[in-house]
Parts: C-alpha cells; sequence; structure tokens
C-alpha cells in the first residue's frame, strides 16, 4: 500500500458508514403529501442494520461477509400467487418505510430480488381540522361496474387521494363509454341502498368510499331520462351531505319501515363494526340518550371550548341519536358522524378495523368538551393531601374538577380514585384523587403460552415431529429448550432454536433470549445436536441451506444467467473444527440427509444422455413462456451434446453474470462424472441469507476448510440432479406429536370479581415506568395501588383482552363471568359515605376473533321495553340476558340501579356530584 493510502478495509467502513448516515438522515425525513415511499421487509432492513453498523451496540458483524444482506427481499411481504401485499403488514414489525431517495440508494449499493418489483406507496393527509400526513400501505379496491349489469363487477386499485373524476375516467375506459358521454356515478352501500356521487372533485376519502365499495356507473338515455330514478325532492339535492336526511338514497331502500325506537341498525362503511357496536351501547344509555332527543344539548353547546370539537361531534351524534330513536328506519348510515370523528382523530379517518373502546372513549371526551357548561377554565393549582383526611382531599379534588369540567358526560359517567404511592426508600406516601370515565380491568390469566414447534432429531433416519409446547409467557429460550427436552427425552443443552423462514435460518437463537421475540407466525424449528453450541470443543455446528440453479437462457445459446433459489429445509451439520476438509463436509451432508436423498452408488451410471433428456424437460417448462419459438428449435432441430453440470456465481452478486456450460469432453468417456463432478452438490460460502456468494472459495484439495460455526454454506444442487436424487415427498414427511391431537386444556373462567382484585391489588412498579419521588428528588420503584371511591351512574368497564409489546400480540379469549343484575360493589368501595352501588348490566360491546381484525358487535338492553337485542351493523334481532354473558365480551356498561327505577331521574344530576362532594 502506498504513503498515505487507505486500505481496502478502511475504504469500505467508510462507504458503510456514509451509507448508515445517509439512510439515517433519510428516514427521519418528514412525510410530506404528495411524496411517494417505498415498503421494504424488516427482516432484510435489519440484516442490513447489522452488516452496516446501524446501532452502536450491535457493531460485531460490521462489513463481515457473512452479515452482508445480499439483494432486497420483498417476498415476506407479497402473496405468493399475486403482487398485492399480505394482510395486517404492521409498520416496524413487518416492513419499513423509506422516501424514494432511500429506496434508489439501497437498490443502487444492493440490487432487487430477480422477478420482485419495488412496492411504492404514496403519502397521504387525513383528517380535517387536525391533518397529519401518512403513508398509504394499503391502497383501496373498488368494484366497477354498469347499472345495466350490477352482478357483473371489476375490481381496481385507487389510491384514496385519487378523485371521483379519476374514478370515472377509470371507469369509462372500462367499459368502454365515450369520454363526452353523460354519466352518474352511485355508491351502493347494500342491496338497494344508493349514493349519487356528484362531486368530481372531491377525492375518495372525502367522498367516504372504502374498500370493497360498488361503484356503479349510470349513462343517460338518448330521451335524456336516466335508468335510475331516486324519489329524493331538489331541496334534497341542493343540502350538503351532513345529516341523513340529504343522503342521495332511495327513500324505499333506506330501511324506512315502522319499527321501536332505537332498534335501528347502523351500516357497516368498510370496518366500521367497532364504531357500530359503541354507538348502540351508548345508544341504550336511558340518560344520555334522552338528554339528546330532548335537545337540552342545544342549550349547553360549548362551541367555543378550545378542548372541544366546535361542537361538531355533540351535533353529529345528536342526529344521530335521533334518527336511531325516530322508529322510522330499520337501519341507517352513520356516515356523517364517521366524517366528523375523523376530523378531529385521525385514526378513525380511514377505513382500517380499529378498537370499540378507544372510540367509546374518544366519543364520550368528544361530547364532554362539546358539551361543556364552562366556558373559561381557570387555572387550579393542585394541593398535597399530606395532613388531611381521605374525604377533605376527595372533596377538594371532585370540586377543583368540577371548576373545570362540568357536562352530561360528567355527571353520568365519571367516577373518582384513590391512587396511593409508597416509596421504597424513604417510605414517603403520596395520595391522590383523580376523575375516571371507565374502569380498565387487568385479566387475571395463567402466565403461560403455547407454541407450536418441530422438532428435528438429532437420527437422520427420522422424521421431524410437530408438537405444541406449554411455556411462560416470560420465559426464555433455555426454559424452551427444557420443556421440549422433557417431552422427546433429550438433553436441553444440546438443541439449537431456530426460526426458519423461507428456507433459511431467520434467526438463531441464544439461550438468554426472550422468547416475547418469537412471534405466533413464526415457523420455529428446534434442532438436536451432538454437541453444545456453547460448548468451545473440537466441533462446530455449520448451518447449512439448500439451493437449485434455475439458469435461465440469456442472449447467447452459449451461455445461461444462473439464478439460485432456495428450497428444503435447512439444517446444522456437526463438523471437527480444525481438520475438517471438503470430503468430511460432504460426507456429513450426505449422511444428515439420507432420508430423503438417494445416494448413487459408485457403479451408477449418470450418462450424458440422462442429463440431456432431463435437461431439455426442465428447459421446455421454464423457457417456453419466455421464448416459445427458441424452445421449439431446441426440441426439434439438432443440438450440440453439452449438459449445464454447474454454473457458479462469481463473488459479485450481480445476477447477469454469465456461465459456461460444461461440456462432455469434461467428462470421462463413459460419460461418468470425474472428480468433484461426481458428487451431487457442490459446496459455496454465502451469507446468512444464501443470496450472495463469499470469496472464500470451498476447494476439494485435502487441506483444512476455513469455516466456523460462524459460517453459512450452501449446497447447491443442479437441476437434474435434483430432479432425479432429492425425493422432495419424502423431506416434506413429518410426524405430529400427541401433543398436537390432545384436546386443549379446559378454558379458563374468570370471574369479574377477579379482575376487579387485580386492579385495586397493590402494584409494584417497573424499571420503565418509574415514580419520581419528591421528597427523595430521583425516580424510584415505588408500589401503587388504586382504590375506588365515588363510582359513578352509568359505570363503564373495559376488560384489557388485547395486549401488546414489540415483539408480541396477543388477545385473551378466556370467558369472563359477570352479573346481568345485582352487581354489588361495596367491598371495592373505600368512601365510607357511598350511596348505593348496586348495578345491572345495560349493553356490551363484543369482539370476535383475533387481533388485527376481527369483528365487533353489541347487546344492549332497549330502554323502552326493558328487552335485549342483538345489534350486528344493520342487523336488529332479539336477544335474552342469558345470551351476553359470553368470551366475546369486550367493554360492559352497567347503570346504577337507583336509577331504573324512575325515568324522571333521567335528567336529574346526581345528588353525590352536585356542588359540594359528599356520598
Amino acid at each position: 500500500m502506498a504513503e498515505g493510502g487507505t486500505s481496502e478495509s478502511e475504504s469500505m467502513q467508510h462507504n458503510l458508514e456514509a451509507e448508515k448516515d445517509e439512510i439515517s438522515g433519510l428516514l427521519k425525513r418528514e412525510l410530506k403529501h404528495g411524496d411517494i415511499w417505498y415498503l421494504i421487509d424488516a427482516k432484510w432492513f435489519k440484516q442490513w442494520k447489522k452488516y452496516v453498523g446501524f446501532d452502536q451496540w450491535d457493531m460485531s458483524n460490521v462489513g463481515e461477509q457473512d452479515a452482508y444482506p445480499g439483494p432486497v427481499d420483498n417476498s415476506p411481504l407479497i402473496r405468493e400467487d399475486t403482487q398485492e401485499l399480505k394482510d395486517h403488514l404492521i409498520d416496524e414489525l413487518d416492513y419499513i418505510l423509506l422516501p424514494k431517495e432511500g429506496w434508489e440508494k439501497i437498490i443502487q449499493w444492493y440490487g432487487l430480488t430477480q422477478g420482485q418489483v419495488p412496492v411504492a406507496r404514496k403519502v397521504i393527509e387525513q383528517g380535517m381540522f387536525v391533518k397529519h400526513c401518512k403513508v398509504e400501505v394499503y391502497l383501496m379496491d373498488l368494484k366497477l361496474c354498469e347499472n345495466s349489469n350490477i352482478a357483473d363487477s371489476y375490481s381496481m386499485s385507487f389510491s384514496r387521494c385519487d378523485t371521483v373524476g379519476d374514478v370515472e375516467k377509470v371507469i369509462k375506459k372500462k367499459f368502454n363509454i365515450s369520454e363526452n358521454k353523460e354519466v352518474r356515478l352511485w355508491n351502493k352501500y347494500m342491496s338497494n341502498t344508493y349514493e349519487h356521487l356528484n362531486k368530481e372533485e372531491q377525492t375518495l376519502q372525502e367522498a367516504g368510499l372504502y374498500a370493497g365499495q360498488v361503484i356503479v356507473i349510470e349513462q343517460k338515455n338518448d330521451d335524456g331520462s336516466w335508468p335510475r330514478q331516486t324519489k329524493r325532492t331538489e331541496t334534497d339535492s341542493s343540502h350538503n351531505k351532513t345529516s341523513f336526511n340529504s343522503y342521495s338514497i332511495n327513500e324505499q331502500d333506506s330501511g324506512r319501515g315502522t319499527v321501536a325506537p332505537g332498534l335501528c341498525g347502523l351500516a357497516n362503511l368498510g370496518n366500521t363494526c367497532f364504531m357500530n357496536s359503541a354507538i348502540q351501547c351508548m345508544s341504550n344509555v336511558p340518560k344520555l340518550t334522552n338528554y339528546l332527543l330532548g335537545d337540552r344539548w342545544k342549550d349547553e353547546i360549548n362551541e367555543e371550548n378550545p378542548l372541544g370539537m366546535g361542537g361538531e361531534i355533540a351535533r353529529s351524534y345528536a342526529d344521530l341519536i335521533k334518527t336511531m330513536w325516530s322508529g322510522k328506519y330499520s337501519y341507517t348510515v352513520p356516515r356523517n358522524f364517521k366524517i366528523q370523528v375523523g376530523k378531529f382523530a385521525p385514526q378513525f379517518s380511514g377505513y382500517q378495523q380499529q378498537d370499540s373502546q378507544e372510540l367509546l372513549a374518544f366519543l364520550l371526551d368528544g361530547l364532554h368538551e362539546d358539551l361543556n357548561r364552562i366556558k373559561k377554565k381557570p387555572y387550579i393549582e393542585c394541593q398535597d393531601t399530606d395532613s388531611r383526611s381521605d374525604e377533605e382531599a376527595a372533596i377538594e379534588s371532585w370540586n377543583n374538577y368540577k371548576k373545570r369540567n362540568d357536562s352530561v358526560i360528567v355527571d353520568t359517567f365519571h367516577g373518582l380514585l384513590k391512587s396511593t404511592v409508597h416509596c421504597p426508600e424513604c417510605s414517603k406516601i403520596s395520595v391522590t384523587f383523580d376523575p375516571f370515565c371507565y374502569l380498565s380491568l387487568p385479566m387475571p390469566i395463567k402466565k403461560e403460552r403455547v407454541l407450536e414447534v418441530f422438532w428435528i432429531p438429532l437420527m437422520p433416519d427420522r422424521k421431524p415431529i410437530q408438537l405444541k409446547v406449554l411455556v411462560p409467557k416470560m420465559a426464555i429460550i433455555s426454559d424452551l429448550c427444557a420443556a421440549v427436552g422433557e417431552m422427546m427425552s433429550s438433553d436441553p443443552c444440546k438443541m439449537v432454536v431456530t426460526d426458519v423462514y423461507n428456507h433459511r435460518f431467520h434467526k438463531i437463537f441464544s439461550p438468554g433470549d426472550a422468547l416475547s421475540h418469537i412471534l405466533d407466525r413464526d415457523d420455529i424449528f428446534i434442532y438436536e445436536v451432538p454437541v453444545s453450541p456453547t460448548d468451545s470443543s473440537d466441533t462446530m455446528l455449520v448451518p447449512v441451506y439448500m439451493r437449485e440453479n434455475r439458469c435461465k437462457n440469456n442472449c447467447s445459446s452459449n451461455y445461461q444467467t444462473p439464478s439460485w433459489q432456495l428450497f428444503g429445509q435447512p439444517l446444522f451439520l456437526a463438523l471437527p473444527s480444525r481438520t475438517c476438509t471438503a470430503e468430511d463436509l460432504y460426507n456429513g451432508f450426505l449422511q444428515r440427509v439420507s432420508r430423503y436423498v438417494q445416494i448413487p452408488s459408485k457403479d451408477e451410471l449418470w450418462n450424458a444422455d440422462d442429463f440431456k433428456d432431463l435437461e431439455k424437460d426442465e428447459r421446455r417448462t421454464d423457457d417456453k413462456s419466455d421464448n416459445e419459438e427458441e424452445s421449439e428449435k431446441n426440441e426439434n432441430g439438432e443440438m450440440e451434446v453439452s449438459t449445464s453440470i454447474s454454473c457458479p456465481l462469481s463473488s459479485s452478486t450481480d445476477l447477469n453474470s454469465e456461465c459456461s456450460s460444461v461440456s462432455t469432453k469434461e467428462m470421462g468417456n463413459n460419460g461418468q462424472f470425474n472428480n468433484q463432478s461426481e458428487r451431487l452438490v457442490k459446496f459455496t460460502m454465502v451469507n446468512s441469507y444464501g443470496s450472495a456468494e463469499l470469496d472464500y472459495k470451498i476447494k476439494d484439495d485435502g487441506n483444512p476448510l476455513k469455516i466456523s460455526g460462524k459460517s453459512y454454506i450452501a449446497a447447491d444442487w443442479e437441476s437434474v440432479a435434483k430432479k432425479k436424487f432429492y425425493l422432495e415427498k419424502k423431506a416434506e414427511e413429518f410426524e405430529q406429536h400427541i401433543s398436537m391431537t390432545m384436546r386443549s386444556q379446559k378454558k379458563q373462567v374468570i370471574q369479574l370479581d377477579n379482575c376487579l382484585d387485580l386492579f385495586t391489588k397493590v402494584e409494584q412498579l417497573g424499571e420503565n415506568d418509574l415514580w419520581y419521588c419528591p421528597q427523595c428528588k430521583k425516580h424510584q420503584p415505588a408500589t401503587k395501588k388504586f382504590d375506588l371511591w365515588n363510582l359513578p351512574e352509568i359505570l363503564i368497564v373495559h376488560l384489557k383482552r388485547f395486549s401488546y409489546n414489540r415483539f408480541y400480540r396477543d388477545k385473551i379469549d378466556a370467558l369472563v363471568e359477570f352479573p346481568v343484575r345485582g352487581l354489588n360493589l361495596r367491598k371495592y368501595i373505600i368512601n365510607p359515605y357511598h350511596g348505593p352501588v348496586t348495578y345491572d348490566l345495560i349493553a356490551v360491546s363484543n369482539h370476535y376473533g383475533g387481533l388485527g381484525g376481527g369483528h365487533y358487535t353489541a347487546y344492549a338492553e332497549n330502554k323502552d321495553d326493558g328487552e335485549w337485542y342483538y345489534f350486528d351493523d344493520s342487523s336488529v334481532s332479539s336477544s335474552s340476558e342469558d345470551d351476553v354473558v359470553s368470551k366475546a365480551a369486550y367493554v360492559l356498561v352497567y347503570q346504577r340501579q337507583t336509577l331504573a327505577q324512575s325515568s324522571d331521574e333521567h335528567l336529574v344530576k346526581n345528588e353525590a356530584m352536585e356542588t359540594e362532594y359528599t356520598c
């Protein structure tokens, strides 16, 4: 190296540092409306971060070839049969978003896996008054059809930023309608419910369209009339579409008819069942609904409240309640209410599935601020409760709260909690009294989970075994090994736990890794090995992938483009760490795969004709669609007797590099392979993805190989050899352990009292939730306890069925038994002066299914006839008290018994909450 120059490793280090800095800066770029961002697989991106040393705590693999990520591979994000994204992908967990400039740089540096196309998405604005930008990961699929043939529709994808006019142009082109032809577009809600889309400049988002919506195009008749005649008056058509009556919906098709008040379903606007469920629960709260139907809210609306929504939430909800309780409709379309909610809560503006409890909490908060009787909120300084009794502190806290918050929502739904925090160091006790609108109760479930795994026995003649393992949720990998070891009578110290994805090891776990890193959808393979992975003995465990060479014809018939594709199940080979030769590697491989690889005998002939016939079949299958004429020519014309024996990739990762075929001159006279050609596979050093080859070449010269337990080796098969000797059906065979067929353990049944006991139990704060002690002047791992001081007229109970962390998501599907009549909470109230605390159930929000989707419905007791009904979007049916207690129950709405005795009390404030706090 010349003086003053830099070494190659230093130069590469500098380039990787520049890569890291450049991408890091682009990831922080602000989203701007109209920009294009790209999706990139999170697993590939994680590997890239390791390679460039993105995280300071993970610098061990910077620049190492075995950490090289290879071309961008987005296959985990795409459905196999289409180029569409898989459902329910999650940002940062499944994919990373990169701006256009960042994507182009990544592709320039690493390339894109052959056959894949970029996943580009627009940045759109959501919300009205409170705007925010987001990347539109999932496009909107609309079903397009003609009015004359509604049954025959075509699905096409649109951005929510596209306008109604854009859809009209597309649909005209689709059905060969002249651009000058006068048409109308209709939004088809249900079987006979339509809305006229008459504003071409509106975006699909502003028009409230959702995925799966049917859009009907209607052509004007030659006589100037329209095939579809509406019964809407001219006055209705001139109204702004901000209330139900202004919808362009055929009157006879809008669910009109005499029904009992309140038994009105809500049309699903596209994943809005969560909203419908919450609305039905609140609609059947007598005091709130009577307050809105009586128009008292108009006298108390607060349009100037900076924390409110300008009265829009109160107005739209009151209009919806009046429609639902008019007795004129069997269902209605809550579109205006959803639009208003989306203006102020952008998370609800789209058409993704959301949480009914979160919508309910937003609704109550929005109604409270819109109907707050306090026009100007005074500043209130918090006082310490050191020397005062609980009664004095509670009264002061409540009165201070009422000076800033006074509405029908506070009167009806708000209660008071006592919070006690104890410092373990100085014994400081801090007591506060905090208002609440609902109780979120934890569920005392067993802290265990069932993992489905595949066990790969050490003996090569044994098939993999699928089994279910019960492990603690907070356990680590070594705990999983111990559980599997007990089931399979194997040493837990001689196991390797892996996450297998796309025929490769996505992750090889360490014994101390948390099981929370394993998602339910991961394919976990546990390998039995002859030595401990952590043992520094003379034996190393080397990961081996299998790849098939699927060569494609290049522009010249003498050259082919190699395309190595992973297949089969990856495996581990136990090899001598210091003396391993290519012969040892090959023999070890053959022994490991002997169950499903047919090993040719020494005197078995592999003649050129066999290879030629197989190769012709392979090429005919692979190339027919690309170049049929050439394929026929090769089949019928004269061919030179040559066979592609190996098509090694160069050290470059360029998939367009060329490789020569091997002629029969390189074979023996009898057609057998000479030397290394006689082997079924050729070994190549690769990166952990199996997508890029390393500089080091494995040579069969009898010398020890320079490999280690950190190396990755590919066993490369030619297609003809794989077809002849790799027994695919046998390779895919596995057995099922008895744990897979045994019935699940009896579902745990939880009592509502168990949840309340856990809620009021002393809790030790964790390291991520330390409390700042004003006496110690530092954060402390304090203990915290909640107690119920005062309960409201309407008590909302939220069962915390969903749990999330960075790696693990879960829904608790256990049955919670709760009383429909006579819920007595006296034992949980520490206020000695509290009045009656017995409640009756009046509504339940249900959630069916798993995370990221599912379906919401509601049970509710009608305030007028006292009967129970089941609300499933637009459908309403009779029910009973016996039906409402189920494992789907998610949010419970209780009413204090004293209120049910007299309807006059619906409009009276809770005496316990007036002026001075007394219970």
